[in-house]
């Protein structure tokens, strides 16, 4: 149901643009409304050009951009006079229109302008929205929805038979509304709905209420289906911790098969509407007839994948077989669909699909990023309210083949996903990184998120692990980082922790095995409870890092690279440190270990050999502080300039130091390099490799 949000008290003081971005807001923000980067809003005004005459001018909402969060600057104005004498052509096609349309902008700094900027120009009212709600959609996208409309609105309303978006469309919306002196709203048939009014406050009242009309008139018939919706259920849903145990045995394949020429970020919902779907008699027949909005095509596809399988079974081996036996199917279908209806110059997009379906289990999407997958989670959701819609009114049909292929690849369509940053390095990678909440754990994950990775904060105190990806989230964008507690000695956990980081992501692509303690005494006076501390977090905690994310790469398929936290003391005798010395020397020996079983499945293995990182340190400020100055016989606070002194470069190591070097190991960089060591120390002589 669309909630009114108009607040007189925000809105009375807004002019121009802000208002109109206001307006904006509250309809992008109720995704039942407005797609995500769908939807386009306006306003006429009056202004002045750049020599200082009086014009008319159009503010539109620009390409690229979501009405949610839309800004003053994301709006492009237009001088009306110049744009409105297209409506005498009788055609134009659309790289003219925009190359016209750039020559009317006011200010070239502007954004490019809405791919329906002339439906805005045309339509004679001060202020015009279009929007895409899955009320209104359900009816363009019902065999009898022009019937439907007409017992909802009588002769209040325009319908508009299905053409790609640009001058014609524009131009057919005008004159429908301009025949029809009734008309209070346009329906576009397999598309959306367009409203105005003469101020802004009463263009959102029209838009919200028209929605609501028609949510009325399909919610009564959806409720008489009863269990009957989409032909009866076919599946029963898993319960939800079988649901998410299965899910983080099969994601890391899934990812695998989708990923083979660019890995996927994958993106999980499990909620009540789509488990009725995924597990209901009509699903594989609704999702093969198409997108329920042309909106949708860049982000789904133009079809689902349905996986065969039966929940019933619980097989999980049946159900990967189904999986790569599906997805094989799905590219091949798809490269057929392209080249059936390709046109010079077009280049295929990664075939895989976009959205899977598994009874009983849910939908995963799949994308670049998990921004990106979990928009492509979201229109499918909005697509299964079309479809309860149309099927509860008539029959839901949806854009032909060649129909589809023209939105997916209209260059119009592209040029606003080209508007996405640039990959870098670690793009499309999920990181693992134990320690986390620490100085080198946290550093890691500033400088691999900033190079494009999502990371996995795993750390025993959950609640320094939560305050860095916070961070994290704040400046890169929600989602780029996660949280969670582990004790790196207890199995469990950690098998727990990397199933939260499937269910987040997808699966693992780097891991950083940094999880840290430091005890310190003479040997003789060295304690079988120290002993064991030290070898059962740096020796069985890292072996069972990286056993589990061992199988998860195997599980993938596209390799994958593992970076060891050492210390100078892996390879140096470190005095009064014999546990903490041998479960450090075990470490850069395990790694070395799973590098010669890892090559031939592309897993690479490499350590960093750091010494005396005392910034940001949760190991340094605790008793080891103390212990090492006393090794030393000098003050505590003299540790710093001690360790500097002694190095040979005369420089103390930061948290970014080790942070650097692990991205250089994990990275393309190191691509042919498995079984190595960096010393990043400063230079001590003592710990120089022989």
């Amino acid at each position: 149901m669309p909630i009114n949000r108009w607040d007189n008290a925000v809105a009375q003081p807004l002019q121009g643009v802000e208002e109109l971005r206001y307006r904006s807001n509250l309809l992008g923000q109720d995704r039942t409304v407005c797609n995500w980067g769908g939807g386009n809003t306006s306003f006429k005004t009056t202004g002045t050009d750049f020599r200082g005459r009086p014009v008319n001018i159009m503010w539109v909402k620009g390409s690229g951009s979501d009405l949610a969060d839309a800004t003053a600057k994301n709006f492009t104005a237009l001088d009306l006079d110049d744009v409105l004498p297209l409506f005498e052509r009788e055609e134009m096609v659309d790289e003219e229109m925009v190359a016209y349309l750039t020559q009317c902008m006011i200010d070239p700094k502007h954004p490019r302008m809405s791919i329906e900027t002339l439906l805005h120009a045309f339509l004679p009212y001060p202020h015009v929205d279009h929007a895409h709600p899955d009320a209104i959609i359900s009816i363009c996208c019902a065999d009898n929805g022009k019937e439907v409309a007409k017992e909802i609105w009588g002769d209040k309303f325009v319908w508009v038979d299905y053409i790609r978006p640009g001058f014609t469309l524009s131009k057919q919306i005008a004159q429908g509304v301009k025949d029809n002196p009734n008309a209070e709203l346009v329906l576009m048939a397999k598309h959306g709905l367009v409203t105005w009014g003469e101020t802004s406050e009463e263009a959102y009242h029209k838009t919200i209420a028209t929605i609501q009309q028609a949510e009325d008139y399909i919610a009564e018939r959806v409720t008489k289906l009863g269990d009957g919706l989409f032909g009866g259920a076919k599946h029963q849903a898993l319960d939800a911790d079988k649901r998410r145990e299965i899910a983080a045995q099969v994601f890391p394949v899934i990812r695998g098969l989708v990923g083979k020429d660019a890995r996927m970020i994958l993106n999980y919902d499990d909620n009540e509407k789509v488990l009725q779907f995924v597990n209901s008699q009509d699903a594989g027949k609704l999702g093969e007839i198409g997108a329920a909005c042309p909106d949708h095509l860049v982000h789904t596809k133009r079809t689902p994948l349905l996986v065969d399988w039966n929940p019933a079974t619980g097989d999980v081996e049946a159900l990967k077989a189904a999986l790569a036996t599906g997805i094989a199917a799905y590219n091949i279908d798809y490269k057929s669909y392209f080249d059936t209806n390709k046109i010079e110059g077009d280049v295929m997009s990664a075939p895989p699909p976009r959205v899977i379906l598994i009874p009983g289990i849910g939908l995963v999407s799949t994308g670049k990023t998990k921004a990106v997958s979990e928009v492509s989670t979201a229109l499918y959701n909005r697509a299964i309210a079309v479809m309860t819609g149309s099927t509860a009114l008539g029959n839901f049909i949806s854009l032909s083949p060649a129909e589809s292929f023209a939105v997916e690849y209209w260059p119009l369509e592209l040029y606003k996903m080209s508007l996405a940053p640039a990959e870098v390095e670690f793009s499309r990678q999920i990181a693992f990184i134990t320690g986390g909440g620490g100085g080198i754990g946290s550093a890691t994950a500033r400088v691999l998120v900033k190079s494009g990775a999502h990371v996995v904060l795993a750390d025993i105190n959950l609640e320094t692990a939560q305050a860095a990806a916070d961070e994290l989230n704040k400046k890169a964008g929600a989602g780029r980082a996660v949280a969670v507690k582990l004790d790196v000695t207890d199995e469990e956990q950690v098998l727990k922790a990397y199933q939260d980081a499937i269910l987040a992501y997808g699966g693992v692509d780097v891991i950083v095995n940094n999880a840290g303690l430091a005890t310190s005494s003479p040997f003789d006076q060295t304690t079988l409870k120290e002993w064991n501390l030290n070898n059962n977090v740096l020796s069985t905690g890292y072996f069972l890092v990286a056993r589990e994310a061992f199988k998860i790469m195997k599980a993938q398929a596209t390799g994958g690279s593992m970076v060891f936290v050492g210390s100078k003391n892996s390879v140096y005798a470190g005095k009064n440190a014999a546990a903490y010395s041998t479960a450090k020397a075990a470490e850069l020996h395990l790694a070395r270990c799973i590098a010669a079983e890892g090559g031939e499945f592309g897993i690479r293995v490499n350590t960093v050999l750091p010494d005396a990182v005392l910034s940001g340190s949760a190991i340094w400020n605790s008793g080891w502080r103390n212990e090492r100055a006393a090794a030393y016989n000098i003050n505590p606070d003299q540790l710093e300039e001690y360790y500097r002194k002694r190095t040979t470069l005369l420089v103390n190591i930061l948290p970014e130091d080790i942070a650097n070097s692990i991205a250089f190991l994990a990275g393309s960089q190191a691509a042919k390099t498995t079984g190595c060591f960096i010393t990043v120390d400063g230079g001590v002589p003592a710990a120089f490799s022989r």
